[in-house]
Order: C-alpha cells, then structure tokens, then sequence
C-alpha cells in the first residue's frame, strides 16, 4: 500500500456516486480509502442498502477488508488487497436498490481481474435515479465495446420498486491490454431510432403497448420514425427467464448516428404515472439531447468518464448539459487517479492514464 487517501463525500454533487467511484479506484490503484460525510448532500445521508452491497462486492472480488460498513454509516475505511479475483459471484441487495450501480462498479476491477467474472446480481432493474438495464445493455456496453471493453449483460428476471428481486447477470471479459480512447465529437446524421417497451403483469392494460404509441407520436411530431418492441413479462408467458415478482414498467428508446453516436432515453413506471406520460417523456428527452448535438445522452455523460480516465490517450466527446454528476466524476478521476479533464463549452476530453493490470 501506498498510503491512504482520504475523501469528503459531501463534496460536489455529495452522492453514491462518489462513494462508489472511490472505492472502486482506490482497489485499482491499490491504495487504502477513508471516505468521511457519505452521501452528505442526500436527503437521508450515509449509507444505504445498494451502496454498502457496493462496498461488501469490491472488498469481495479483491478480498480487502473494510471498516464501519453498515446502512446508515457515514464513514467507511477502506483496504483492497490484490490480484482481483475472478470467477462466479451473487450479491443481492435486498431492496430495489440498483443492480446496475452495483453492475458498473464491479465492472472496472472486473477487467483487470484473473480469469473472466461472472456477476449475478438482485435488486432492481428499472427505477428512477439510475440506470436501467435496458440503456446500458443497448445504448453504454456497445459503446464501450468500441474501447476493447467486452461485457454482455443478460436480463433474468425484471425487478422493479418497491419489491426488486430482479436479476441481471454480467460476464466481463478481462483486458489484455489498455482500453482504447473514445472520439465522438460529431453526432453526425441520425440513420435510426429503437425501442423497447417492457410491462409486467400489465397485459390487461396494455401498457406496453400504450407507452410505446405515446413515445411513436411524440417522436414522430418532431419527424423521427422508430421502431420499438412491444414485450410484456406475465407469468403465464415470460419473456424472460423468470417473470417478475410485481407489476412494473419501463421503456427505453436509443438513437444511433452515422458517426458511431449512439443517445439515449428511457423512464421506469411508478405509481400514478400513466403510460401516456412515460411515452412522451422519454421520447421528449431524447429530443432534448438530440437537439443540442451532443454525442452522448445525459446518462451516458457521466457514464463514461471512468472508463475514459483508465485508457490510453484522450477521450472526447459532446454532453447534452453539465450535471454535479459529471462534474464529481471529472475532479475524483483527477484525484485519484491523475488524470487530465478539460471541458470547453459541450465538448468534455478526459486524457486517460493507460491504465494495466
């Protein structure tokens, strides 16, 4: 060990996110971790379920040893060990909270890891506040398949809030070498748009079917035509390997340019959220994002930055806004593991530092 880094999770946009970032890079880069003020800017901060599974995965896959991990803990130390483990691994959340939070900050330390991981994850899938498995599945891995990064995410099961119990299973391929740089700085002309629309228990309401008209209409009053598949998840006919445990929603849409560009949208269901509404809305901020020509959505923003900080030579692409999230992740990948950000109007450049194993 080199030391121990020590940072206040109130500062900047005060979330998960810098707790999970962290952690994750202080494994990598094989340094002890004292966060302070965990998730300090929430509204009810420390710890929660989803974020201490976080801590409880990475301190697994690199048998590390933390201290003051428990829901509602506002301090954590953390000391990875190394190599990186691979192999077959479950965690379960326990609430809804996100398997695909969970799924993202396995991933890094899953590419350096000694044999291919495997991560079957429980929790939910399709909430709001984080990403829904449909976007990174469609719209985040092929884009980071463009970097040597090959992950296949499988849904298992749809999990939704209140109950979760959902599942997804990830299989990360580790590096043989350095991930490649990024450039997308020209959204270029739009060649298509997709879709899915995914209810469970919800036939009889046709809410598949009634979130994907309202998002065709929106779309196609701003000119664009789409092609969105329709899925319900009943237990009579699953679409997938187990029906979900409660009725939910969601649908995600994405847009792909002849640039290589690919943006965007999508929205869970919640109580008193009518269909129509989910349409319109992912549809409406899949516009927005086109609109401003940037060369990412407002997930993939923030997204992308990790990876982008651990490759060789310098990443480049159009945010449709800034965000606290971006810039959190902008100045911990400058801290912690050194490498250079530049933002100049939408256009955000992330020189990576070549990361190896």
């Amino acid at each position: 060990m080199q030391g121990m880094i020590k940072i206040d999770g109130s500062l900047k946009s005060g979330s998960g996110t810098i707790l999970r970032d962290a952690t994750t890079f202080a494994l990598l880069m094989g340094k002890d971790l004292q966060l302070i003020n965990i998730r300090g800017k929430r509204d009810k901060p420390g710890l929660r379920p989803q974020h201490l599974k976080v801590v409880e995965a990475l301190a697994q896959i690199c048998q590390g040893k933390v201290k003051g991990a428990r829901v509602g803990s506002r301090e954590i130390t953390f000391k990875p060990e190394h190599p990186i483990k691979g192999g077959t691994f479950h965690w379960d959340i326990g609430t809804a909270g996100s398997t695909t939070m969970l799924a993202l900050s396995v991933i890094l330390p899953g590419l350096y890891a000694d044999a291919l991981s495997t991560y079957r994850i429980t929790g939910g899938l399709f909430q709001d506040f984080a990403p829904s498995a449909h976007h990174m599945k469609y719209v985040l891995l092929p884009l980071l398949s463009r970097m040597g990064i090959h992950i296949g995410l499988e849904i298992i099961q749809p999990g939704y809030v209140p109950q979760g119990q959902g599942q997804i299973l990830v299989k990360v391929k580790p590096l043989k070498g350095r991930p490649k740089a990024l450039s997308l700085v020209d959204q270029g002309k739009l060649i298509e748009i997709k879709g899915m629309a995914l209810s469970s228990h919800l036939k009889g309401r046709r809410v598949s079917d009634r979130m994907a008209l309202a998002c065709l209409k929106t779309l196609e009053a701003r000119g664009y035509d789409a092609k969105i598949e329709i899925t319900y998840d009943t237990k009579e006919a699953p679409e997938y390997q187990m029906a979900s445990i409660q009725a939910g929603a969601s649908l995600a849409v994405w847009a792909r340019t002849d640039t290589g560009c690919l943006i965007g949208s999508d929205m869970a269901g919640a109580m008193r959220r009518a269909a129509e509404f989910i349409g319109k809305r992912t549809a409406k901020n899949l516009i927005e994002d086109l609109d401003t020509e940037a060369t990412v959505d407002r997930y993939v923003a923030d997204q992308l930055i990790p990876f982008a900080s651990l490759s060789e030579g310098w990443t480049a692409y159009r945010i449709p806004r800034m965000s606290d999230h971006i810039e959190a992740r902008l100045w911990l990948v400058e801290e912690l593991l050194g490498a250079k950000t530049e933002v100049k109007g939408n256009l955000v450049r992330i020189r990576g530092i070549g990361y190896k194993k």
